[in-house]
């Protein structure tokens, strides 16, 4: 069906409602925009679905979110559980709450009970509420950092993670056997009540999840020494962790928390911010205004739901920078390592994860402390399935695990990102470096000067519709097979192509990864420099992600340019 029968179907099926229909109506001379809305269907990513909202069945409005569910719910019947259960949660974007309760009254419909968050609440309280309640799946409606027009919808497994392969794809089967939409079940809340299919749950789930947040402490010794006069701002950027951040940090014994007062309450249209993004600067203007005026020793910021948190310390000059996802990573997997060391609390199969694309500072910081480093492709859902792995398994520990996106987790009580962990985490850290008369800044210092100065960045490069997606297939495919064997004055040693599985050296031996297939190549260079490249997951973007390692930050960064600028030659076709 083309994406012209398949406007004209919407606007004529009784099942969509008229406000559906007039918004439709406003865009019958756009077929530009016709096409962008009808041309292909939202499809699970490394964090499900994620679209702008609107009417149509590539954006994000209540019918894809009804049918999402049902093919949910298909799937789960599919499995013949023995009385399913569905726990939901949504953070503050525009419409998550009816896009949940939606969700809710269709699992419902279905004979399915679901167990509905009260508010909004953060992603790592799902995934820990779903364990708590021991149920098959679980749903977040978010669209994470996104800007303020888009929403989405995560699936969880009934591990706590984000679904994983088979599962997503089996569930978005049962999502595309949907083609009519009046097939689709749903009852009223009351009904839902009535017979039992629906549980609102809140206050219980949430001292439980901040009782096993706060079990995370390294050292609490240090809270005690130096939270009279350790001073912390903090915003929420309008998302859910105003809550749960500031109850953690009361509780543990931070006294001094300033919060950003305009930025203090959930809005889904993020009026203060361009983008709600932890990794973008600008999101932390007021911030750093604040932190000036009561002189911070840290700044942190977590993302709409909660799941990633942004650190900004003072350099040597007085001024708040950002801390890369990598930096923040890197740190506190040192300072976890060596607490849980100095306490005797280090197992001798303890294992450290990161992604792919993560810093490669961890690597020799593991071998130090006597852990093994294991490696997944991006996405924290590997990361939470490596952790039920261990616990099937009994080989291995779990010590901690963090992605370059700044997402991170201590603990297994929950198995997707911690912002609230990691955001009283960095706070003790910048803490206990202050007990030693040090700022982060330093700290981090101390660190390069140890492991060596690992650098990292990213370059995202936004390609839209269907052109933006020919082009990104085309910019993979070339790569593949026209990449240099020279790029910023490194040698590629070997090439990782993870769509096929195999490692191929410059000399062309090969061997296989161990690791799922897909679409991502990964080019190791001499001198410990690396690139990676993968198309987004959850946006209309190609991503190169490269690293380095110099004798100095200067030199860091002088090798990281000659590689971004050679980068930017072989795109520039497709730009």
């Amino acid at each position: 069906m083309d994406f012209k029968t398949k406007y004209n179907q919407w606007l004529q099926d009784e099942c969509f409602d008229e406000e559906t229909k007039k918004e439709l109506e406003s865009i019958a001379n756009n077929e530009k925009e016709i096409e962008d809305r009808f041309y292909t269907e939202l499809e699970f990513g490394t964090a499900g679905l994620r679209g702008v909202i609107g009417a149509g069945t590539n954006r994000m409005n209540i019918y894809i979110v009804r049918k999402a569910t049902q093919g949910l719910a298909n799937f789960l019947l599919s499995q013949n559980i023995s009385e399913p259960k569905v726990a939901i949660a949504y953070d503050s974007r525009n419409k998550s709450d009816i896009f949940a309760k939606e969700t809710a009254l269709v699992l419902a419909a279905n004979g399915i009970h679901a167990y509905l968050y009260e508010s909004l609440r953060a992603v790592p309280q799902l995934s820990f509420a779903l364990r708590e309640l021991a149920c098959d799946a679980g749903v977040v409606i978010t669209a994470s950092h996104n800007p303020p027009e888009y929403n989405g919808y995560k699936v969880y497994g009934n591990d706590g993670s984000q679904v994983i392969a088979p599962y997503d794809k089996m569930i978005i089967n049962e999502v595309n056997k949907i083609t009519d939409f009046s097939t689709i079940k749903s009852i009223s809340e009351q009904d839902a009540i009535e017979n039992n299919l629906l549980t609102i749950i809140g206050k219980d789930m949430d001292d439980k999840y901040i009782a096993n947040v706060k079990a995370q402490v390294v050292n609490k010794d240090v809270i005690e020494r130096v939270g009279d006069n350790f001073k912390i701002v903090y915003t929420p950027l309008h998302g859910t962790g105003n809550v749960p951040v500031r109850r953690v940090l009361d509780e543990v014994g931070f006294k001094h928390v300033y919060i950003v007062a305009e930025q203090e309450q959930p809005d889904g249209n993020f009026p203060t911010v361009k983008s709600p993004n932890p990794e973008d600067v600008n999101a932390f203007k007021l911030a750093i205004e604040l932190a000036k005026k009561v002189e911070a020793d840290i700044i942190i910021g977590t993302d709409p739901d909660a799941d990633r948190v942004g650190v900004l310390i003072r350099d040597e000059k007085g001024e708040y920078l950002v801390l890369t996802g990598n930096m923040v990573g890197a740190m506190l997997t040192e300072y976890i390592l060596y607490g849980k060391q100095s306490k005797g609390e280090l197992v001798k199969n303890g294992v450290v994860i990161k992604t792919i694309v993560s810093t490669e500072m961890v690597r020799p910081m593991a071998k130090f402390f006597g852990v093994e480093l294991i490696e997944v492709l991006t996405g924290f859902k590997y990361i939470g399935e490596k952790i039920k792995e261990f616990e099937t398994t009994g080989n291995n520990s779990y010590v901690f695990g963090f992605e370059e996106s700044y997402g991170a987790l201590a603990g297994t009580y929950a198995r997707d990102k911690d912002a609230v962990v990691i955001s009283m985490l960095a706070c003790e850290m910048a803490a206990s470096y202050k007990m030693r008369g040090l700022t982060l800044y330093e700290g981090l210092e101390s660190l390069y000067q140890k492991y060596g100065y690992y650098l990292e960045d990213v370059q995202a490069f936004t390609l839209k519709g269907i052109e933006g997606l020919s082009k990104i297939k085309s910019i993979m495919e070339n790569i593949r097979t026209n990449m240099p064997t020279t790029i910023g004055d490194y040698d590629i040693r070997a090439t990782r192509d993870y769509s096929i599985q195999t490692r191929t050296t410059k000399d062309g031996h090969t061997s296989k990864i161990d690791l799922p297939a897909s679409d991502v190549m990964y080019f190791e260079l001499n001198d410990n420099a690396w690139i990676c490249v993968r198309p987004s997951g959850t946006e209309p973007k190609i991503k190169f992600y490269i690293g380095v390692k110099g004798n100095s930050m200067l030199d860091a960064n002088h090798r990281l340019d000659n590689i971004k600028q050679d980068v930017l030659k072989l795109l520039q076709p497709w730009l």
